[in-house]
């Protein structure tokens, strides 16, 4: 008769200890300190490192949480609060490696993390990573004892690369290959069959799906899809000017910034043909869109038609 081997249930010691380093990490002056300490913890045995990765869970869904709100949650806390954070982690530990996994590999409309249209979201990540989401995008994150991993579903996003006391690899992963950075800042966007990557500092490795292999560098952005790097060339000025919610257009086409000011608005937003390739430069708050159109329509020969809240249209101005 074979036998299967019993996932071992975590010591409830290890899950108070993890819920009191978890708190230590989000209210110590010295966090670098805290992490050092976590490492350590980790390395104890593979119980003390299955304990943090359950809690490493429950610190994502604090910072899904806007701002500075997750973070007071956590400062914050009361002996009734930690308990609340211990019941979590139990729950985590209770569902086992089964449950992990079926947290983490699930389709867009259940993901992680999701930003809605227009909106974005700045959480920092257990490892001391800066994750910046953009309009309308979905992630789903996994770190591991060896490994931290990203999965990019939709949309855009912005990193800065945290220290990582165990040192583990970060990959970020789209529907068209694998991003591992050696570096500190960059963004990734997947689009409709391609994937987008912006180098701001350091440099990242790009492969993709069928093992083309390209390194990109600070200053640079590269276009890739399954088949390998379609386009590489210098970074635009304000390429990372969405993160502070702003659009910097230099002699950009007209179909272009609609296409673009659209990902941050529900509905539809569309230009005539005939002012398409109309050039348009200035700095447009990604915020209000409303507004953008109207300086806009100050600035070039446009008019704004609006069919309804839901369906706008640029069209030639009657003065033009």
């Amino acid at each position: 008769m074979s036998t299967v081997s019993a996932q071992p249930r975590l010591d409830l010691r290890l899950l108070e200890e993890a819920a009191d380093l978890l708190v230590r990490l989000q209210s110590d002056d010295n966090p670098q300190a805290v992490q050092v300490a976590i490492a350590e913890w980790q390395k104890r045995s593979e119980a003390h490192a299955q304990a943090w990765r359950c809690a490493e869970v429950v610190q994502q869904s604090f910072n899904a949480v806007p701002g500075t709100i997750g973070r007071r949650t956590l400062n914050g806390m009361k002996s009734t609060d930690r308990r609340r954070v211990l019941r979590s982690l139990v729950g985590i530990a209770v569902a086992g490696p089964l449950g992990l996994a079926l947290w983490h590999e699930r389709s867009a409309w259940t993901a992680d993390f999701s930003t809605a249209t227009g909106e974005q979201k700045t959480m920092t990540l257990a490892d001391g990573t800066r994750l910046v989401m953009n309009t309308a995008t979905s992630v789903d994150i996994r770190f591991s004892e060896h490994l931290r991993h990203l999965r990019l579903l939709r949309g855009e996003v912005m990193l800065t690369s945290g220290r990582d006391p165990l040192q583990r690899p970060f990959h970020i992963s789209t529907a068209e290959g694998r991003i591992t950075p050696v570096g500190t800042r960059y963004s990734v966007r997947q689009d409709s069959g391609r994937s987008q990557v912006a180098v701001f500092e350091g440099r990242v490795e790009i492969t993709t799906v069928n093992g083309a292999r390209h390194s990109l560098p600070a200053g640079e952005q590269a276009i890739f899809d399954s088949r390998g790097i379609a386009e590489t060339r210098l970074l635009r000025a304000g390429a990372d000017s969405w993160e502070h919610g702003m659009l910097l257009a230099q002699d950009m086409r007209l179909g272009d910034w609609v296409r673009e000011m659209g990902r941050y608005r529900h509905g539809v937003l569309r230009c005539a043909p005939a002012v398409a390739e109309l050039r348009v430069s200035g700095a447009y708050p990604l915020t209000d869109i409303d507004n953008a159109l109207d300086m806009l329509a100050k600035t070039r020969p446009v008019s704004v038609r609006r069919l309804t809240n839901y369906w706008i249209s640029l069209e030639p101005s009657a003065a033009g």
